[in-house]
């Protein structure tokens, strides 16, 4: 751990050492990563994903320790943010985090299918997360016209053939946010490929960041 490639862990502003809800069945630590390549004016941690200049950067060495202390009673290790896949550096930590050997989850909004391509090259990563806003059409006004409901296509869909070709380490999720309704949800429970299902997750307006330091 003490040749890291800093340009990753520069952006970690967050950690939590214990969570039951971050990965579904396991007992789990999270790191938040600052930064997001999306405007979503829904986001309920926007300061911390737009601004991550305003909140101090963690010791990186010092959270990893305590995540080795920790690790004979965790199930999991949460990758978040913001948005992980846009770091300098994605794949160096990776790397680094592999070498703990524990479990890992992904959560990523999907736009850059290459680094969801590179995690899969991590037998480490077991499951990726993935946060789809809505039907295509609807990406620009989701996502603070940072995605064209093309791009919002063409990456989704990289994706979709990834957890087709793995789907045990893969699952879909979406916000109920104001303006998507019943049918929106349902068109893209459709784009789904076979055996998979759509998690929907309640709307929580924005409020104080959900970072533990």
């Amino acid at each position: 751990m003490q040749d890291l490639d800093y340009s990753a862990w520069d952006m970690l502003r967050g950690y939590e050492p214990f969570s039951l809800c971050d990965w579904p069945g396991r007992i789990s630590a999270v790191l938040f990563f600052g930064g997001c390549n999306l405007r979503c004016p829904t986001c309920h941690n926007a300061s911390f994903a737009w601004h991550p200049e305003s909140f101090p950067v963690l010791d990186c060495l010092g959270v990893l320790e305590q995540v080795q202390r920790n690790r004979n009673w965790l199930e999991g290790l949460v990758l978040t943010g913001g948005e992980v896949t846009i770091l300098p550096g994605f794949d160096s930590l990776l790397h680094d985090l592999s070498s703990l050997n524990i479990p890992i989850k992904l959560d990523t909004n999907g736009l850059s299918p290459d680094c969801v391509q590179l995690a899969l090259e991590h037998s480490s990563i077991k499951m990726i997360a993935v946060d789809i806003k809505g039907p295509w059409h609807m990406y620009p006004g989701l996502t603070g016209d940072r995605a064209a409901p093309g791009q919002a296509r063409d990456c989704l869909g990289q994706i979709l053939e990834l957890a087709a070709d793995s789907p045990e380490r893969f699952m879909f999720r979406i916000t109920r946010v104001p303006g998507l309704s019943d049918s929106d949800i349902e068109n893209v429970k459709a784009w789904l490929p076979p055996g998979f299902e759509l998690t929907v997750q309640d709307y929580r307006p924005a409020g104080k960041e959900r970072i533990v330091a």
